[in-house]
């Protein structure tokens, strides 16, 4: 069976998400024969980099929300999170453009390293306060999942992988897909949203049934 799951690493439903169906998965018989690809989503293709203000201030500006509404939101999916297993440090989070983070993630993948490196960078952003678009940053996290600093650094001053990134998100656009986590079956269903964990053991049900 194969599992493609489009996501960002700055999207706290997609590490949730992430954390649900891995649960489902585990209880899933057949979990030996599934083959999971994470493809690549941007949420904000247009940020910059480096972004000087806090997340709720960020989200205060892009929903037009109050800065204490903006906390509220945060506050609730963080509670989401910590009944998930996750512990969510978003007054920490530095968000900015997540390209080089994908691009990351895909010369990992390259590697056999996929999984282990989107555990790391997501953990790394929504607990440990990791700026997400700064280049020295991502490679200094690269020798948690198995890749050398330098080597990783070296790859992100390339334009490498972006071709890569760009084909995720054309194969999305192919899918309809518009938001983000989403998880597609064999090409044939598609589960949008961090779902409950029993919707995803039905979906693998289905899946394997079929």
């Amino acid at each position: 069976m194969q599992i493609e799951i489009w996501s960002d690493v700055i999207c706290p439903w997609c590490y949730i998400g992430k954390r649900r169906f891995e649960q489902a998965l585990s209880q899933f018989d057949a979990r030996d024969e599934v083959n999971i690809t994470w493809r690549s989503f941007e949420l904000d293709p247009q940020s910059p980099s480096h972004l000087t203000e806090t997340l709720e201030a960020m989200l205060s500006r892009k929903y037009g929300v109050s800065a204490q509404q903006a906390a509220e939101m945060n506050a609730r999916v963080s509670g989401v999170a910590h009944d998930a297993g996750l512990e969510y440090k978003l007054a920490d989070a530095r968000p900015g453009n997540t390209l080089d983070a994908h691009r990351l993630l895909h010369f990992a993948a390259a590697q056999g390293l996929g999984d282990r490196a989107i555990e790391c960078v997501m953990q790394a952003y929504f607990c440990e306060g990791l700026p997400v678009g700064d280049r020295a940053a991502l490679a200094k996290l690269a020798p948690q999942f198995g890749i050398e600093e330098s080597a990783a650094l070296a790859m992100l001053e390339s334009d490498a992988y972006v071709d890569a990134v760009r084909a995720d998100e054309a194969r999305a656009a192919a899918f309809g897909i518009s938001g983000v986590p989403f998880f597609v079956f064999d090409a044939k269903i598609g589960v949008s949203g961090a779902q409950p964990v029993e919707m995803f053991a039905q979906a693998l049900q289905q899946a394997q049934s079929k």
